[in-house]
């Protein structure tokens, strides 16, 4: 099985359970002489079997992106960490360029005048930038994730 592979049945298998989560909760709570909408006790060993499915996979993604290098000798789990940060560094300039855009509503002389703090179009260069490594990186990354083979 590829990498890409086991992603796939990862998010399957959070769907599911958030799923599972949902039908226990329909069923948690009846009136009394009612039947709740499912078994319980059924819901409860599916949401075992599900969990010890994705333990299990998370399990062989985390061990294989560990162990797994990119072609600048960089281990996916590396690779990863840096495209989250990429991400949160990005997303931080961007509030801050839509914080610091300076929208004049000047309604008469006596309105208070605003100026912004930072340099708006250094910073937009910036978030450029940091959107190119993240899309690069992240190519990177797919593409490892459909030719490497999950480790057991």
């Amino acid at each position: 099985m590829k990498l890409a592979e086991a992603l796939i049945l990862r998010a399957d298998c959070q769907k599911r359970i958030e799923q599972l989560r949902q039908r226990l909760l329909r069923s948690a709570k009846v009136q009394e002489g009612e039947q709740p909408p499912e078994e319980p006790q059924g819901l409860i060993a599916e949401l075992e079997a599900t969990v010890n499915e994705l333990t299990d996979l998370i399990k062989k993604i985390n061990k294989t992106n560990s162990l797994t290098t990119l072609e600048d000798n960089v281990s996916i789990t590396d690779a990863l960490a840096q495209r989250d940060t990429l991400s949160l560094k990005r997303s931080v300039y961007d509030s801050l360029v839509n914080a610091a855009a300076v929208t004049s509503n000047l309604y008469s002389r006596s309105e208070i005048k605003s100026f912004s703090t930072v340099n708006i179009s250094e910073l937009q260069s910036q978030i450029n930038s940091l959107s190119r490594e993240y899309r690069e990186l992240d190519t990177k990354i797919q593409e490892a994730n459909w030719t490497t083979e999950l480790i057991n």
